[in-house]
C-alpha cells in the first residue's frame, strides 16, 4: 500500500469532491434531526501543504490553489462557498498552507446534533485521525477496512445521512467493490445519501461502471465527472468522478452551472484543451 494522499491533498479531484461534499452537508442541515456522515477511507483528516510530501508534486497549487486567486462568477462562488468558507476557517492569515480532508471538512460542517463516523485502514493514519479529533464527542474514529463499514455500519441510529466512499484506487477490482458496496449498503439503508469518488484516466472502465450502476438498479442515481484535460491521450490522472445517490433535489441543475466553469479553471492543459464536465441522471425516481 504505497498510496499517501498527503502528495494529493488539495489537488483537482479534491477540489471536486470536497465541493461536492460540503454542498450535500450544507443541505442535509436544511431539516432539524440530527444526521451522521460515515467517511469510509478517511485519511489522517487535515494536511500540511507546506509539507515536504505536498511540495514534492505541488498538485495542490493548479487545485484549490488556483480556486481561492480566482475570480469566480456569482453562481460558481455560492456553489462552492460551504468548502471555501471551511477552508479559509483553516486558513485565518489568508493564502494556503492548511486543507481539511473529507473528516475535518466534515467536522466543521456538522452542528451540534450532528454526528461522523470515520473509518481509516492504516494504523499511523489512524492514530494521526485520533489525534486531530481526540475529545471530540462527535466524531467516532475507528480503524477498519472502510468496504467493511457498508454492512456492519448501516443503518446509522440517526436514520439519516451521508456515506462517503472514496478509495485510492491502489489495488485492482476498486470498481467492482463499489457496486458490490453500493448495493449491500443501499439494502441496508436505502433513505440515506452516497457519495463514491473515482479516478478518471484513459484505461478506466467507465462505459462498463455506468452498465453495472444502471443494472443496479438504485433510484436517483447521479454521475458527475469533470475532466481537466484530454482523456484519450494523455497518460495519468485526467479527471475525478463521483456518483451519487439520493443527491439533493438541486444538486443536479446547480452542477450543470458551476461545472463547466470549474473545469475551464482546473484546466491541465494549455488553453484549455480538453476540459469538460457531464452531469447525468443514471438512474431516475422510483
Amino acid at each position: 500500500m504505497n498510496y499517501r494522499h498527503s502528495y494529493h491533498a488539495g489537488n483537482f479531484a479534491d477540489v471536486l469532491k470536497h465541493a461536492v461534499l460540503a454542498r450535500i452537508i450544507a443541505y442535509l442541515k436544511r431539516k432539524d434531526p440530527a444526521f451522521r456522515v460515515i467517511d469510509t477511507h478517511a485519511g489522517i483528516g487535515i494536511y500540511d501543504l507546506s509539507s515536504t510530501e505536498a511540495q514534492k508534486t505541488g498538485e495542490w497549487r493548479d487545485g484549490v490553489g488556483r480556486v481561492i486567486s480566482a475570480k469566480l462568477s456569482p453562481e460558481l462562488r455560492e456553489f462552492l462557498a460551504p468548502w471555501l468558507e471551511a477552508v479559509a476557517t483553516l486558513n485565518p492569515d489568508g493564502g494556503i498552507r492548511t486543507y481539511p480532508g473529507s473528516p475535518k471538512l466534515t467536522r466543521m460542517l456538522l452542528r451540534k446534533q450532528d454526528r461522523l463516523t470515520a473509518i481509516e485502514l492504516h494504523a499511523d493514519d489512524a492514530r494521526q485521525l485520533r489525534r486531530v479529533f481526540e475529545g471530540d464527542y462527535q466524531v467516532r474514529v475507528i480503524e477498519l477496512d472502510g468496504w467493511l463499514a457498508l454492512g456492519g455500519h448501516l443503518p446509522p441510529k440517526e436514520k439519516r445521512g451521508l456515506v462517503l466512499v472514496d478509495p485510492p484506487f491502489e489495488v485492482d477490482g476498486e470498481y467492482d467493490r463499489m457496486i458490490d458496496g453500493l448495493a449491500r449498503a443501499t439494502r441496508r439503508f436505502p433513505g440515506g445519501s452516497y457519495m463514491l469518488w473515482h479516478p478518471i484516466k484513459a484505461d478506466s472502465p467507465l462505459a462498463g461502471f455506468d452498465k453495472k450502476l444502471i443494472a443496479l438498479g438504485r433510484p436517483r442515481t447521479l454521475t458527475v465527472r469533470m475532466l481537466t484535460r484530454d482523456n484519450m491521450t494523455a497518460p495519468g490522472l485526467n479527471g475525478s468522478g463521483l456518483v451519487i445517490i439520493n443527491p439533493p433535489f438541486t444538486l443536479e441543475a446547480e452542477l450543470k452551472v458551476a461545472l463547466p466553469e470549474l473545469a475551464r479553471l482546473l484546466s491541465q492543459s494549455p488553453g484549455g484543451t480538453g476540459a469538460g464536465s457531464e452531469v447525468r441522471i443514471l438512474v431516475g425516481e422510483a
